[in-house]
């Protein structure tokens, strides 16, 4: 059977190399390092189908050097164990470390890291880490202070038309048949700028199609891919692409649009925890005190996903989804803690004024602890005013109100207790 296309057209050398020119162009960092015939471990953190791994194994193959490669999805710590101890003994007339490759490091446990610390800081291997995700949350710190950390770049529309065209021109198969790429718009978009998506993609047009001469257009793509798992991948960036497509349009007061996107995820198989998640998130966030019904709406939503499962779980996060696009949007709670956690930074521990601290013993009392408050339900209107900041910071203002009907009447209230204070 023949080999995909993808690690058909899998580039041998960095000038076959396409894209992250910051890091393999002229003069980037690993080009200067791999040309000067020694190298320190790294990890390479970016989205999938940038390079990654091709990358990985160019370096080995230039530097001539043993490549050994593990998977953090089924490799544990005696796998990692066993080749560490391969590559001591295939060390003695090694100039340069063998170079082991870890394919999704953010997935291994404390355990399986903490199991690679001594052979790299002794430099038994010289360890090349690749992940889709950050690995300052990932990767524990005592490996991540032993390695250089790249980041990768999604490929642009030049490097993917490179490529293509590339694979159409030389890839044996594909030259046995008459390929014109009349329209690749449908084919990028698609790809979300995955260049193992992208020649996927390719080999399944030419596949599907029976006759020597082969026209790809956009028509021709789309009827192919729009029952295609291609179309979502869940664990890439069109992940992050349409899930911020989701609570955008949520935001923006848009249910059609909403309801489109969280579509597009459940057709591709997302986790229906992940978008109620988000749902909780973004009646927070978005809708706020101009409708304080929507967090609970959200959250309601989330208990029944979890207790009905798929597919009826659908019902319910589309109900959320629609009232809180629907609803009146404020981010005013949400821009006053942000304003609070930043004057909190800026202003340090400032004390607590003495009427509103406790007092559970004697010495804590005459010491004034707790002298001097006013108890609120004491008062008309369960309120009577008094200072509840640190004195040095007894004028601040955190929270706007921004006057959706609900939120006017909460603004209201504090202009008849505090007058002047909360006049905008």
């Amino acid at each position: 059977m023949s080999e995909p296309l993808a690690e058909r057209m899998r580039p041998q050398t960095l000038d076959d190399y396409v894209g992250q020119d910051h890091l393999v162009g002229a003069n980037g960092v690993l080009r200067r390092m791999i040309e000067s015939g020694r190298i320190s471990s790294f990890i390479l953190w970016g989205p999938p189908g940038v390079g990654k791994t091709t990358l990985a194994q160019i370096i080995a193959h230039t530097l001539k050097v043993p490549f050994y490669t593990l998977s953090a999805v089924t490799s544990g710590v005696k796998e990692v164990r066993d080749v560490i101890a391969r590559a001591k003994q295939g060390r003695f007339f090694q100039e340069q470390s063998p170079i082991l490759f870890i394919d999704e490091i953010h997935r291994f446990s404390k355990s399986q890291q903490d199991s690679l610390l001594g052979a790299v800081e002794q430099g038994v291997v010289t360890l090349i880490g690749a992940t889709t995700e950050n690995p300052s949350f990932e990767v524990i710190r005592p490996l991540l202070s032993r390695c250089q950390l790249y980041v990768l770049k999604s490929l642009e529309k030049e490097d993917l038309l490179k490529i293509l065209h590339r694979a159409v021109d030389k890839d044996p198969e594909l030259c046995k048949r008459h390929i014109e790429l009349r329209e690749y718009g449908a084919m990028l978009r698609y790809s979300g700028g995955d260049a193992r998506k992208l020649l996927n993609i390719l080999d399944l047009i030419v596949k599907s199609t029976e006759a020597n001469e082969v026209v790809i257009t956009d028509q021709l793509t789309e009827s192919l891919l729009q029952t295609n798992p291609l179309a979502y991948d869940k664990d890439g960036e069109m992940h992050y692409d349409i899930i911020s497509a989701f609570i955008k349009s949520i935001r923006g007061s848009d249910p059609d649009a909403a309801l489109y996107w969280m579509a597009r995820m459940i057709e591709g198989g997302e986790d229906p925890q992940f978008i109620a998640r988000r749902l909780v998130i973004s009646a927070a966030e978005d809708i706020g005190l101009a409708n304080p019904n929507a967090l609970l709406l959200a959250n309601a939503a989330f208990d029944a996903v979890m207790k009905i499962g798929w597919p009826e779980g659908r019902i319910p996060l589309a109900e959320a989804t629609v009232y809180l696009a629907t609803s009146p949007k404020s981010n005013s709670a949400y821009l006053g803690i942000d304003a609070a956690l930043s004057e909190v930074r800026k202003s340090g521990n400032q004390p607590v004024p003495l009427p509103l601290r406790n007092a559970p013993t004697k010495l804590m009392a005459e010491l004034g602890y707790h002298d001097g408050y006013k108890y609120p339900h004491d008062y008309p209107g369960n309120f009577t005013p008094q200072q509840y900041l640190p004195d040095q910071l007894k004028s601040l203002r955190l929270w706007h109100a921004q006057h959706s009907p609900s939120e006017e009447r909460l603004y209201q209230r504090m202009l008849n207790c505090w007058g002047d204070r909360y006049k905008e």
